[in-house]
């Protein structure tokens, strides 16, 4: 899906692009894509492009990329209702609360049935505080958590309110608990896993993250990049 601000294939003058991210892909390796292939394209030697909140490489799903004058919406499109679809994986724990790191401790979780997880989701729905993960691109003091994380430094992130809207359980074949998820902005889905494994008197990481919904954008109507530079 492309919407232009102004005139059909007027990059310049704004355009929001859906762009359904692949595995392994940075948001800003979208960018920088989805900019070469304009300018090349279009012979332009400058233009904006930036996206509207970043997924993390080991997650798939909908980024929302913004160029021109649209870039200055970017802050609106962030602001949105965001779903996501994910896997969580209970009875262990890694560092960065998802498959970045290696388990670091392990859990029972026989004792977990569907009962349980609907009751302990319950406290997860509203404005809730939430602690991100040290693997993140919060800053502390300037500089990025996850590279104080990766230099072993000890230090603390500060607890911050969260909106959750929705958790609709897809289905559970344990250890594995797959959820939807609709929430506001600044959630952290692994931050989630890791909440919800020890709300079940377990543990809990994040195997699979894929987000399907920013607003009333989805995925069912993006672009692969492949698919986006093919029909430049």
């Amino acid at each position: 899906m492309i919407e232009f601000f102004e005139e059909e294939g007027d990059y310049k003058a704004g355009a929001l692009i859906c762009i359904d991210k692949a595995l392994e892909w940075t948001s800003f390796d979208v960018v920088k894509k989805v900019k070469y292939g304009i300018q090349k394209k279009y012979d332009l030697k400058k233009l904006k492009v930036g996206h509207a909140g970043t997924l993390d490489p080991l997650a798939s799903g909908l980024v929302i990329i913004c160029t021109g004058k649209a870039t200055k919406k970017i802050d609106n499109y962030m602001g949105q209702t965001k779903e996501y679809t994910c896997t969580i994986e209970l009875g262990a724990t890694t560092p960065s609360f998802d498959r970045e790191t290696e388990i670091d401790e392990r859990f029972e979780y026989e004792h977990i049935d569907i009962a349980l997880i609907e009751k302990a989701l319950k406290s997860f729905i509203g404005e809730i505080d939430q602690i991100p993960p040290h693997y993140s691109a919060v800053k502390i003091n300037g500089v990025r958590a996850y590279k104080k994380a990766r230099d072993n430094e000890e230090f603390e992130i500060k607890s911050r309110k969260i909106t959750v809207h929705e958790i609709e359980i897809l289905k559970f074949e344990k250890p594995y608990l797959e959820l939807r998820i609709v929430c506001g902005k600044g959630t952290y889905i692994r931050s989630l896993a890791r909440d919800i494994g020890e709300a079940l008197q377990s543990g809990g990481y994040l195997t699979e993250l894929r987000r399907t919904r920013i607003g009333d954008y989805k995925t069912d109507n993006s672009h692969t990049i492949e698919s986006f530079l093919a029909d430049l």
